[in-house]
């Protein structure tokens, strides 16, 4: 009878102990997965502040003014040139 005790036992301290192996292993790849993301979120973070940036600059009226006379050829409205429509009561 204290044979087949100490089978059960061992058996039972041996099932525990992978348990607590494999447990051990999926921490580590859920700790590698946790750290990858942080890093990619840091990454992201960096990409957005510099969308910004670039977003702020491209936005100023200089800027656009200047690539719409260089790339466009427009020129700015003058009084001579503006059309006034006016609409007839019917």
């Amino acid at each position: 009878m204290s044979g087949r005790l100490n089978f059960v036992l061992a058996l039972a301290l041996l099932l525990c102990a992978l348990a607590l192996v494999n447990a051990q292993y999926q921490a580590r790849q859920l700790f590698i997965e946790l750290e990858r993301t942080a890093s990619q979120a840091r990454q992201l973070d960096i990409e957005w502040a510099q969308l910004q940036l670039d977003q702020s600059t491209l936005g100023k009226n200089a800027r656009i003014e200047a690539s719409a006379t260089r790339d466009l050829n427009m020129v700015p409205l003058t009084a001579a040139r503006t059309q006034y429509l006016t609409v007839g009561e019917k």
